[in-house]
Parts: structure tokens; sequence; C-alpha cells
């Protein structure tokens, strides 16, 4: 399977619910990092494993948002790097808002599996 292939995967296994399938593609040692202005980031974003993204990531979004989801307008890349354009949706429960913000993910690849993550979003939008 191509590196695109790959987190072409993880995107369905995502949208589908299937949180395992999506931790099955994560190297043990995984580097998260996400966009500090989120209103779960902890520090400075920087989650380390799957068990961590797990916790403070994916257990985060129902938390803070009713009807969270990423809509991918397109996946490309090269060798081992891949890069999703989209924008996430939902509603923000702390302000009661929908949002549509542009959101763009940069994944590295490494032996078949996904070893590094970079989030950048329009947390402003997210958060009005």
């Amino acid at each position: 399977m191509s590196s695109t292939d790959l987190v072409k995967q993880a995107y369905s296994f995502f949208a589908s619910g299937n949180v395992p399938g999506v931790l099955a593609l994560f190297d043990p040692a995984i580097e998260w990092n996400e966009c500090r202005g989120m209103p779960f980031v902890e520090g400075d974003g920087l989650y380390i494993g799957p068990e961590a993204i797990v916790t403070h990531v994916f257990m985060q979004l129902p938390v803070h948002f009713d009807g969270f989801n990423i809509a991918v307008t397109e996946i490309f890349g090269a060798d081992n790097k891949v890069v999703m354009v989209g924008y996430y949706q939902g509603t923000n429960k702390a302000t009661g808002n929908a949002f549509k913000a542009n959101a763009t993910h940069v994944w590295t690849v490494k032996e078949g599996m996904l070893t590094h993550f970079f989030q950048a979003v329009d947390t402003a939008a997210i958060s009005r």
C-alpha cells in the first residue's frame, strides 16, 4: 500500500468511527502535533503514542464539539510525506456556534506506519 493510500485508509476508518482501525495504522511512538488554540490542547500540543492521542485528542472531540467531522477535499503525497487538505465541521459546545474551519494535515509514513502528524487549522473559526 502506498503512503497516500495508507493515509486515505486512516481517514476512511475515522469517518466510519473505526478508531481501532485508525490506531492500528499508528506507529507505537507516533508524534502527534495538535494545533494550539484547539480548546483541549495542553502545553505545546505534542502527544506521543496512540494512547496519548486517544486520551488527549480523540476522546476530547465529543466533549467540546457536537457533530465534529473532517471533510477531506484532497489527499496527495510524495515519498513518505502525505498532505490532507480539507475542513472541520461541527458545533462548538461552549459557544453554541457551528463552524467550518480550513484544515491541513501533514503525515509522515515509515515502514507502512504513520509516524508523525502535523495539524494546521483555523482555530479562530472553531472558537467563535
